[in-house]
């Protein structure tokens, strides 16, 4: 495991979503300032809409911001349980849609069939990104990368050369495409946002062998772990 994380204990989502989005809005903010542009990786699902909404409240120069997901559904975007989707009603519901946006979608049958051409527009991104924001699944999924994954082993080598990959998982409901491990530990900074007990509990019992633990582990940068109950 990153012995470099850092744990940050929240009495509340509400509390936790606005210390991850000021810090988060402030690790953009110095990456403006120093390069002129920055780069965040968000992740989708139900747990960071609150953190979402409240990054969406910041003052930032966002045309100078790109941003991209660490996985997606492969759905349409105006699908309920699309990623994009979730950033479209939330992040980008204000000043934050002058952002630009890299999608990990195309409308094309199959993540297989826009796999070089999604790979290939997260490389021109320019990593490192500025901070990375994962979740967390109770099987100790991180972004796609899931245990029983069809390419779970290509997608968490460390020496691969692939920054997005498809992924096909029976747990997943539906295929997706995902960053892989060398793109997620491409960042200055990398936080893991959790909430509730369950799953505190398989965090503290994740080793390297699990995707999370993984790509923890391969981390080199700061890791700050957000919880609450």
């Amino acid at each position: 495991m990153n012995l470099r994380a850092t744990w940050r204990e929240f009495a509340d989502p509400q509390a936790l979503a606005q210390a991850l989005a000021s810090a988060v809005a402030d690790d953009l903010r110095d990456a403006i300032a120093a390069r002129d542009r920055a780069a965040l990786a968000l992740s989708g699902g139900t747990t960071p809409r609150a953190f979402l909404r409240a990054l969406a409240q910041h003052d930032l120069d966002w045309p100078r911001v790109t941003i991209t997901l660490t996985d997606e559904r492969w759905v349409g975007s105006d699908d309920a349980r699309s990623n994009e989707r979730l950033l479209r009603d939330t992040l980008f519901a204000g000043a934050a849609a002058s952002a630009r946006f890299v999608p990990l979608h195309r409308d094309v049958p199959a993540p297989e069939d826009a796999s070089s051409i999604i790979d290939a527009d997260i490389a021109r991104i320019g990593l490192p990104f500025d901070v990375v924001v994962l979740g967390m699944g109770l099987d100790g999924h991180t972004a796609s990368l899931f245990p029983d994954g069809d390419r779970i082993g290509e997608a968490l080598d460390a020496r691969g050369t692939s920054y997005a990959s498809p992924m096909r998982s029976p747990t997943a409901g539906e295929p997706r495409m995902t960053l892989t491990l060398p793109a997620l530990v491409a960042t200055r900074r990398l936080a893991l946002h959790i909430e509730g007990v369950g799953k505190r509990n398989v965090y503290e019992s994740l080793d390297a062998t699990s995707p999370l633990g993984a790509v923890l582990a391969a981390a080199s940068t700061p890791v700050d772990i957000y919880w609450s109950p």
